[in-house]
């Protein structure tokens, strides 16, 4: 997944797909395509890299045809490559399609496709749909990709060409975005309104189930059961750079009002039947792999060391195993004790992380396993490792990590279910509730993102201080982490996280008239203990905002500000409590008019020790 392009008009295709994937880079990508119908025939050129290898690839050679398709690939199902990029075709090289999102059930329809007679080329998803369409046209390619689509679980948004109809593209989504340009004798299709807002700022947005057929000088767009929709023409209002980033004034608060779908992609085709049961198959591990587990090994750096804190959490009270977490960068220097029953636990977002990486070649020459959590395809993690989990975050561009890490959150409470259902430890009664409660989790971070009012006027409240502590005990003292490091890293705030139990030595003599403490309160076991530490930084005439589970009147009382949170088990509410803490990061940081996207001495991917 990542950009699609689609143009159909009277002038030549190929300048104005390579034009439009070019305004899509923002968005990240492995590998870049398109594919021309040509007066000689359906012309595909695809290139592993940036546009510009296609670009040399393609040459003086460049395919004639006023309609085409175009994409920039984010790899999900199988490495970056040249065969893996799209479009990718059907047998018969007469159908190409472009698509992002995800298929869930692509296994079971390729073996289905392969016994039809299909012959697939690539490791990807995709090429299911271009073999489905081949498989039901007949003449008329509408039909086949309406049918094509009912077979496939997951998100899609798709376009498709083929050389028996050449006067039109046709389009459909679910899920995944998908966007109408309407010109005058000339009509495009994208994914993000970027690709083509030079050109038209007239568009139609597509809804989840509608298929749309393009021709150059008509557009009709159809609901899932087949009946014509009357669409209402929308007008851009942005401009370019405010489009690339959605409407939202930086790429970070983009992506954190992403995160739902984001948790959404995470959980397809592994969390099942609405949560009550889960499958990560793709791990390929056995019953007896999983019960020889005597103890489990995380090191990451930065957010995602944050997010193994969590998962340590978690894995020891549902698991009932032994869990280290260590720094990547400390993790080879101390010689650590591994042996063969040790799971080693890296993640990356990346998957490029120098010391990460460093880390996981010592866990695998001392011959230990190594599962991955990462989000990029074909990274040197993903590679190098025995095992990978994605996290199917999507890219990820502002350098202060917010949906990968509610990604890797989610992956490592999945990767827990799944090992206390393998090793015999959760019943279905058990798994069952706890599947169901994370499968609720992205609804409730929708519900936290509708209220992000109120977090700007707490904002409003740090903005002049130059230092905020974070408190909180159990989970909520790594959520704290999690929070300090953004605020410190985008407001440039010294921010320092506590656990609220070591207050007394030493940390109150921090506390001054005013100063913000940022108190979580989310466990149930600990909230008599949590409320006497909140009075103890009152006392000192401290500014306490507390995070806390709906509900909870006895915090209102005590602080000056309650933000109140879904419930959720306490286990997972980190996935909840870190969303308000994101968002006060960024408006702090807005308000301080500092430089949201690309803080100042910092990088995106950390590729050097």
């Amino acid at each position: 997944m990542c950009g699609i392009v689609g143009y159909i008009g009277p002038r030549e295709a190929y300048p104005i797909l390579i034009e439009g994937l070019k305004k899509l880079e923002y968005r990240g990508y492995d590998s870049a395509g398109v594919a021309m119908l040509s007066p000689a025939g359906l012309k595909v050129e695809k290139a592993k890299g940036e546009i510009a290898v296609l670009e040399t690839r393609v040459g003086n050679n460049v395919p004639p045809g006023s309609t085409g398709i175009g994409h920039t690939r984010w790899a999900t199902h199988g490495a970056p490559s040249d065969i893996n990029a799209h479009p990718h075709c059907g047998c018969s090289q007469e159908f190409a399609v472009v698509h992002n999102g995800i298929i869930e059930n692509y296994l079971s329809l390729r073996q289905w496709l392969q016994e039809e007679g299909h012959r697939f080329s690539s490791e990807t998803d995709t090429e299911v749909l271009a073999h489905l369409v081949e498989h039901y046209f007949t003449d008329d390619l509408l039909q086949a990709v309406s049918q094509a689509v009912k077979q496939v679980e997951g998100s899609f948004a798709m376009v498709a060409i083929c050389e028996q109809e050449r006067d039109k593209l046709v389009c459909a989504r679910k899920d995944s975005p998908l966007v109408i340009g309407l010109g005058e004798g000339e009509n495009y299709i994208a994914s993000d309104v970027p690709a083509f807002l030079n050109r038209t700022r007239r568009i139609y947005i597509l809804e989840d189930g509608e298929l749309a057929v393009v021709t150059a000088s008509v557009v009709q767009v159809f609901s899932a059961n087949g009946r014509l929709v009357q669409k209402e023409i929308n007008e851009v209002t942005w401009e370019a750079g405010e489009a690339e980033k959605g409407g939202y004034p930086h790429f970070m608060l983009k992506e954190i009002m992403e995160q739902p779908r984001a948790l959404r992609d995470t959980t397809r085709g592994r969390l099942i039947n609405e949560g009550r049961d889960i499958n990560l198959a793709e791990l390929a591990l056995t019953p007896e792999q999983c019960r020889n587990i005597e103890r489990i090994f995380i090191v990451a750096c930065g957010t995602a060391y944050h997010a193994g804190l969590v998962g340590k959490y978690a894995m020891e009270k549902i698991l009932r195993l032994p869990v280290e977490v260590d720094l990547a960068s400390e993790f080879r220097y101390r010689d650590p004790l591994l042996d063969p029953n040790t799971l080693v636990l890296v993640i990356s977002q990346s998957g490029e992380t120098a010391d990460t990486l460093a880390a996981l070649r010592l866990a695998r020459e001392r011959g230990n396993p190594v599962l991955a959590i990462t989000n990029v395809v074909g990274s040197s993690v993903a590679r190098e490792a025995e095992k990978v989990l994605y996290t199917w975050a999507g890219p990820e561009i502002a350098v202060a990590s917010t949906k990968a890490y509610l990604t890797q959150l989610l992956s490592l409470y999945m990767l827990t279910l799944y090992l206390g259902k393998q090793r015999g430890i959760l019943d279905g009664q058990s798994l069952a509730e706890m599947g169901t409660a994370l499968y609720r989790l992205p609804s409730q971070v929708e519900s936290i993102l509708g209220r992000e009012a109120e977090l700007r006027e707490i904002s409003d409240y740090l903005a002049p201080w130059e230092s905020v502590f974070f408190v909180g005990r159990n989970v909520d003292y790594a959520v704290a982490m999690e929070g300090a490091l953004k605020l410190k890293e985008i407001s440039y705030i010294h921010a320092e996280a506590y656990a609220s139990g070591e207050l007394k030595h030493g940390t109150l003599a921090l506390i001054v008239d005013g100063i913000p403490v940022i108190a979580l309160a989310t466990q149930g076991a600990v909230l008599d203990k949590s409320l006497s530490n909140i009075k103890e930084i009152k006392a000192r005439c401290g500014h306490v905002i507390c995070f806390a589970r709906e509900g909870e009147i006895n915090f209102a009382r005590e602080v000056d500000r309650v933000f109140s949170l879904p419930a959720a088990p306490d286990i997972f509410m980190p996935i909840l409590s870190v969303v308000p803490l994101q968002l006060l990061a960024y408006y702090t940081a807005v308000a301080r008019a500092c430089p949201v996207d690309k803080p100042r001495n910092l990088a995106k991917s950390v590729t050097v020790e």
